[in-house]
């Protein structure tokens, strides 16, 4: 039955219809206020936790489900997890679950990661939704394909959730540091290090497809193109992986021999120590969030490795987490929630607040949100595993 017949036989008086009209008719009914029941309400703001969750901008929307009672039924369908930040950030979710106030409001909390499998992680996340669990978290492995999905979980009444490589869908609360600007960011200190008018700078990017390797690499190029400086810029894959970046980075240096500059997306350890490795000299390298990063780099600041270190690290997905929880308990919820990048740059890299060396050179330093009263240690993070549960 098309839209229009629909209206059509709505607005039909009853008694003019017979009795199996008038039965087909409740049922119209029935479907029509299911139907407009499932999603939530567009709701003027502000929302709930205004510290924690931060419109994106002044025209973010907020949203409203039908309050649900718990405990709830959370799932997290994680794609890639080839690195270090994605393993960490598994291993976070689970201990933010864990934490008392948390693991009360929980039935279940299961996490499925597929690889880099795209087919696969859209077909996880369509059953968890037929499964009927209350929330679903994705990190997806490609911004756009995931909107079937997100228009399905809404018609099914069930509050679509992603953060750090996000579902491009209004029909779906996004999570996210302003990934764009990160590259923006990386870029104008680059800018603001390599005094010559031009050269060769590398870019370690990572896994194609993602939103975050497009988004940083669009911001770093537009930077670059409006300086007015002429840089050969040689991109390589190095997959946020710090083995993968050091074989990238290596080889890099071994064709290109010299380099005036380095902006590496994630693997930002590898690519320091392949650099160190090749005896090239040293330039200045924007890099991630990691902890070895940063240590190689404090270690090497008098020989002239200067770097800067931004990104976002894995404790976003509590916040996602917390963010699903508020929307279950009909909380008003911006549709778009922006959260701070950690950042710190040459020479202000100081041991104890911005790395640590007791830590593993693995490990991502940020994973405090004041703002949310979120705060992990590592050891509560990694004592976890990132297996699928």
């Amino acid at each position: 039955m098309d839209r229009l017949n629909l209206i059509r036989l709505i607005r039909r008086p009853i008694w003019r219809l017979g009795r199996p009209a008038i039965v087909g008719a409740s049922l119209v009914f029935v479907f029509v206020a299911i139907a407009f029941a499932a999603g939530p309400d567009t709701v003027q703001g502000p929302g709930a936790a205004p510290d924690c969750f931060k419109p994106w901008g002044k025209d973010t929307k907020f949203y409203q489900w039908k309050k649900k009672p718990g405990p709830y039924r959370i799932a997290l369908d994680n794609g890639f997890i080839g690195n270090t930040w994605r393993i960490q950030m598994i291993k976070t979710a689970k201990a933010y679950a864990e934490q008392p106030e948390v693991k009360a409001k929980l039935k279940e909390f299961k996490v499925i990661s597929t690889g880099e499998d795209l087919p696969a992680q859209i077909a996880a996340a369509n059953n968890l939704i037929d499964a009927g669990y209350d929330a679903v978290i994705v990190n997806a492995l490609n911004p756009a394909a995931f909107a079937p999905v997100a228009k399905k979980a809404k018609k099914a009444g069930v509050v679509l959730l992603s953060f750090d490589n996000v579902i491009e869908s209004t029909d779906n609360i996004v999570i996210n540091v302003d990934q764009v600007e990160l590259g923006r960011l990386a870029a104008r200190w680059l800018l603001k290090e390599v005094k010559t008018p031009g050269g060769k700078l590398l870019e370690v990017r990572g896994p194609s497809g993602n939103s975050v390797d497009r988004d940083r690499h669009t911001g770093f190029h537009e930077v670059l193109g409006k300086s007015g400086k002429k840089f050969e810029v040689v991109e390589v894959i190095g997959k946020w992986d710090d083995g993968t970046a050091q074989k990238a980075t290596a080889d890099a240096i071994a064709v290109h021999k010299k380099f005036d500059g380095i902006y590496v997306q994630g693997g930002s350890t590898g690519t320091v120590r392949a650099l160190l490795d090749s005896k090239h000299p040293m330039i200045p390298i924007s890099g991630e969030t990691e902890n070895g990063f940063r240590k190689l780099c404090a270690q090497n600041a008098a020989k002239g490795l200067h770097c800067s270190s931004a990104g976002t690290g894995p404790a976003q997905v509590a916040v996602t987490i917390k963010a699903a929880i508020a929307a279950l308990e009909g909380e008003k919820v911006p549709q778009s929630i922006s959260l701070p990048a950690s950042y710190v740059e040459y020479p202000n890299i100081k041991e104890g607040s911005d790395f640590y060396p007791a830590l593993s050179d693995n490990f991502f330093v940020g994973n405090s949100f004041p703002g949310c009263k979120i705060g992990l240690s590592a050891e509560e993070i990694m004592g976890k595993s990132e297996a699928n549960q």
